[in-house]
């Protein structure tokens, strides 16, 4: 949905498809007239409402079909539709099956993901709107244990750089703008702001980079690197960005110094414990699924320790002998509804969204927020205190009293 800044400029405001189950792009439109329109009448009913559109890339190829494309577009105007964001992270099945690691492949290493990002970019040109540029989100490089040298950075770095070429000469041909947005996350090559902002300066504003662009696109050096810097940017998970103990002003602030755009918000929340040890860690067990990984990011002492998943984590405390409860705080990227925060024993990161968003309002950092609470079908049943759209619906009134500073239930009534 639009939510006006005081300026009289847009936010758009919505939530990720991808908490639907769904592959096929059979499967995403059902989703989108089963879920998504009852969800619009609750919260954006008299006005344009904005999709953040999950594609694996099954349902791409599907929807580059001309008729697919078609009745798309006949949905998205007969229903006071649009997209302004895709999250082309996950390649493959999402939901139902074992993803864990596996969600980031096909990496930036492999040509794979170029060629599904460049699909991605090209159906996005068929529905964006006039004048509005979208986002496409991706993964945050590959998983740091797949990167193994130099030489697999320099090749995503290209990959990347392959993409803007790309992006480019779509706008030239269709005029539709969009941008990539690399989405950190914990155990990632991609992992924290201060890696993200090293892999841009090093990388792909480094000279290597923009010789290529400017070689493939026969454009001198400095329209490469402008290209460069409007075309890559980061999409900047909220709880990705908690989870590892990141501090939101200083976020901003190293982003803006190196010149690298956030081109996306992602507006969730992780679980947080405090003063950890072997009966609190319990509290957790319910939340280790088989499906997604959940990394475990470990503040204790000053020192930082980072576990890839729940049961790595678990296995740690229960081998120490002397688990010190005092002062071992752990956050969890396990997204929870981001209007829950009083989870009983524990809590979420809900504190960082507010922290951020309470930045935002003065000092605007992008247009594009989206909420992404995609854990639900694997949520212990105590943190489902609604229907799924009814949650979805309380999720975006939250969000919008954020983003406006706004009591929630003023949100509701303006929506």
């Amino acid at each position: 949905m639009h939510v006006s800044r005081s300026n009289g400029s847009i936010q758009h405001l919505s939530y990720c498809s991808n908490i639907h189950p769904a592959e096929s792009w059979a499967e995403v439109m059902s989703n989108l007239q089963q879920h998504l329109l009852p969800i619009k009448d609750e919260v954006a009913k008299e006005q344009a409402f904005g999709i953040g559109l999950r594609l694996s890339a099954l349902a791409a190829s599907e929807l580059a079909e001309p008729a697919a494309m078609q009745a798309f577009k006949s949905f998205l105007n007969d229903h006071n539709c649009y997209v302004f964001t895709i999250n082309g992270f996950p390649y493959g099945q999402f939901h139902g099956t074992r993803v864990k690691e596996d969600v980031y492949l096909p990496d930036w290493k492999d040509d794979a993901r170029l060629r599904y990002t460049n699909q991605l970019a090209e159906i996005f040109a068929e529905f964006l709107p006039s004048g509005l540029t979208g986002s496409i989100s991706t993964v945050p490089g590959a998983f740091k244990a797949r990167v193994k040298d130099e030489a697999d950075i320099q090749r995503m770095a290209i990959q990347m750089i392959n993409h803007v070429a790309f992006l480019h000469q779509l706008e030239e041909r269709t005029g539709a703008k969009i941008i990539l947005a690399l989405e950190p996350e914990p155990c990632c090559f991609l992992e924290t702001i201060d890696e993200s902002v090293a892999f841009f300066k090093d990388h792909l504003y480094a000279d290597y980079s923009i010789n290529h662009l400017a070689e493939m696109l026969n454009v001198d050096s400095d329209k490469a690197w402008q290209l460069i810097k409007d075309r890559l940017t980061l999409c900047f998970d909220l709880c990705h960005a908690a989870v590892e103990f990141e501090d939101a002003q200083a976020c901003i602030k190293k982003l803006q110094q190196a010149e690298v755009t956030i081109g996306k918000i992602q507006i969730s929340a992780g679980l947080r414990l405090t003063n950890v040890d072997q009966q609190t860690i319990e509290l957790l067990k319910p939340f280790d699924d088989n499906v997604y990984l959940h990394q475990v990011v470990e503040s204790h002492n000053g020192q930082v320790t980072r576990y890839t998943d729940l049961p790595e984590a678990f296995a740690a405390i229960e081998n120490t002998t002397s688990a010190k409860a005092a002062n071992r705080e752990w956050r969890v990227h396990f997204h929870v509804p981001i209007f829950l925060d009083n989870l009983g024993e524990y809590s979420s990161t809900r504190f960082f969204i507010e922290e951020f968003m309470q930045l935002n309002r003065t000092a605007s950092v992008t247009d594009h927020f989206e909420v992404e609470t995609y854990t639900w079908n694997v949520l212990p049943d105590h943190c489902k205190t609604d229907d799924i759209d009814t949650a979805i619906v309380r999720e975006l009134e939250w969000a919008k009293a954020q983003l406006t500073n706004q009591t929630t239930d003023q949100a509701a009534k303006v929506s």
